[in-house]
């Protein structure tokens, strides 16, 4: 470079040397110098483009691609990657047609099959995505996306697909021989020891080297300890109307709460509320994970909080840099993450019995109650619609179940059509989440001599609306082997009682810890034979069902499930416990975190 400080190949390969030292900035650097020199280069272009959707500039990558595109217009790979960026930058119906002009290049592309299929997903057109996949495997067998295919297949309700995707599930996860996404796991399969394996791949397989870590040694000795909760959903999203109300009762003479946001600013006025409850709020949407990971390390966080885990828009890489000397999953993943850069798993008693330590890489932390997080704040509309304006007749029996449709499966689906059998004028009341999954749901519904009409879909509302909804449904019925989550605590917030079968993992009994936490234990059953008959004697039995629902109504004010407070003391226990074990030189254990009680004065005081 010094003796020719215009040579292009020269230039190019420096870039290369600096991408492959992490020094990505300093490579567009030089791919600029270069591409000023020779405009026209469509490799250099390539190159440089590459690297701006490394550093997440999409906005500059688009440009990047678009040149490329007017002196190679029919560039697969540069039609491809210019539909990630249109993708991310939100432009969803320009990053379609920039894959269907890629396919008509090549027809028979497994990369941009796959690429229009998973977009296809995003865009809630399942059935379509999934003649894509087929083409897919059709082609190349051992495609990795068949993760999204069994996903898109889940959501659809389409059972004759999903029951040859579970033995491929079982088969792949046993064998090692192709990676499954884990929380597609949760849908498939309930055996603890194969989701740590499951999971336990994915991270080795999205981190095959894990680098340097970030923090080492002692931590930042401050009056409060840092804490940085990590998340895709602070907006409009079932996280936020959760945790709320925590981020807000954080204890500020103890504790500085970092939010540290990577997906969309929706301008709601959730968004905001969130947004206000942090001391610092940093969109990170356009870093990389090294550099968020870098910030998190400038921030001197002491704990970092990861709500998404294997989920939809994670950004798992961030926490595998360890930026925090303490790093915590918690809430968003109902299951192992596989990683040994994550120290703990907030969790409770009936979520995650300690006897299930070996199936999972963290260590297990108990809350008193239940682990989830409620907020108070969640508000019901006053008025509460006819059963008409529900689409509801205004006699019968109203099960009703606002899971999302992927959560419903053939063995839970032949029991609640024996309850609509057993239960005459009842109606099964579910969320109308896509057109494919209805229809396969009522074709499922005929094809074992009930009415389809005996199906009511509820479109989605606003929050405080559909929470007021819930008020026409006589009881909620949950799904196995994926419970409720929050959908159970929203109907428990708008007094319906719920009726759950205890599973086996964690994602298979969050309704149970619900149930207990609000003074309902005995809509907890144990079998789906017992399931099915207390759901019939519940509808049967208008007396005995109006005592669970004046119970619960009594309950609700001063439950544990629901008194964020109380909550808010015993994270922060626990978070403080951690510190202490850290502060000591201790390796991180699985703990209990005693309960506290309110006084007769109303004051939190520890117990034990």
């Amino acid at each position: 470079m010094a003796l020719a400080p215009n040579d292009v190949l020269a230039l190019s390969n420096r870039a290369v040397a600096l991408v492959r030292l992490g020094r990505a900035r300093e490579a567009i650097a030089c791919y600029d110098r270069a591409v000023a020199i020779a405009p026209d280069s469509a490799d250099l272009l390539y190159s440089r483009a590459a690297e701006l959707l490394g550093l997440r500039r999409f906005e500059d990558a688009l440009a990047c691609y678009e040149r490329i595109l007017t002196i190679v217009p029919n560039d697969i790979g540069a039609l491809n990657n210019r539909a990630i960026a249109c993708l991310n930058l939100g432009r969803v119906d320009e990053a379609l047609a920039s894959q269907d002009r890629a396919l008509t290049v090549e027809p028979s592309s497994v990369v941009t099959l796959a690429n229009r299929a998973a977009l296809l997903v995003s865009l809630g057109r399942f059935e379509e995505a999934l003649v894509d996949w087929e083409k897919v495997f059709a082609i190349e067998p051992e495609h990795r996306a068949f993760s999204l295919a069994a996903n898109a297949a889940a959501k659809i309700c389409d059972w004759q697909r999903t029951e040859r995707y579970r033995r491929l599930v079982t088969k792949y996860v046993v064998d090692r021989s192709r990676i499954v996404n884990p929380h597609l796991l949760l849908m498939y399969c309930d055996d603890p020891l194969s989701q740590l394996e499951c999971s336990k791949d994915h991270v080795r397989f999205q981190i095959p080297s894990p680098p340097s870590p970030l923090h080492v040694g002692a931590r930042r000795r401050g009056e409060r300890a840092r804490i940085a909760y990590l998340s895709a959903d602070f907006h409009e999203h079932a996280t936020s109307y959760l945790t709320a109300g925590l981020l807000e009762r954080h204890d500020r003479t103890r504790f500085e709460v970092f939010g540290i946001s990577f997906g969309i600013d929706d301008g709601s006025q959730m968004r905001g509320r969130v947004v206000k409850a942090f001391d610092q709020f940093h969109d990170v949407r356009a870093r990389s994970d090294l550099e968020v990971a870098k910030l998190l390390r400038a921030l001197e966080i002491d704990i970092a909080v990861d709500l998404k885990g294997h989920t939809k828009d994670a950004r798992f890489g961030i926490f595998a840099h360890r930026p925090a000397p303490i790093q915590v999953s918690y809430l968003g993943y109902p299951g192992t993450t596989g990683a040994d850069f994550i120290d703990y798993v907030i969790a409770d008693e009936i979520v995650l019995p300690f006897d299930q330590q070996s199936f999972y890489t963290e260590k297990i932390v108990h809350l008193p109650g239940c682990y989830q997080v409620n907020d108070r704040k969640r508000e019901i509309a006053t008025r509460t619609p006819t059963r008409a304006e529900c689409g509801l007749s205004e006699r019968g029996f109203v099960f009703c179940c606002f899971n999302n449709n992927f959560k419903i499966t053939p063995p839970i689906f032949e029991v609640w059509m024996r309850l609509l059998e057993a239960v005459e004028g009842s109606v099964l009341w579910l969320v109308r989440d896509n057109a494919a999954a209805e229809r396969n749901l009522r074709k499922e519904t005929a094809a074992r001599g009930i009415d389809p009409a005996r199906l009511v879909f509820a479109d989605r509302l606003a929050l405080a609306e559909h929470l007021a909804r819930h008020r026409v449904a006589d009881l909620f019925l949950d799904t196995l082997p994926y419970n409720a989550h929050t959908t159970a605590s929203d109907a428990l917030w708008a007094g319906v009682p719920v009726l759950t079968c205890l599973g086996k993992t964690f994602a298979g009994r969050v309704a149970a810890s619900l149930l207990y936490a609000v003074g309902l234990p005995e809509l907890v059953t144990q079998s789906l034979e017992e399931y099915e008959a207390l759901a019939i004697k519940l509808a049967r039995d208008p007396g005995l069902l109006s005592t669970f629902r004046e119970r619960l109504n009594e309950n609700r004010p001063s439950a544990p499930l629901f008194d964020t407070d109380r909550f808010c003391s015993h994270i922060e226990q626990a978070y403080l416990t951690m510190l202490g074990m850290h502060d000591r030189g201790e390796k991180p254990r699985g703990f209990s975190v005693a309960p506290m009680t309110r006084s007769p004065a109303g004051e939190l005081e520890q117990l034990g």
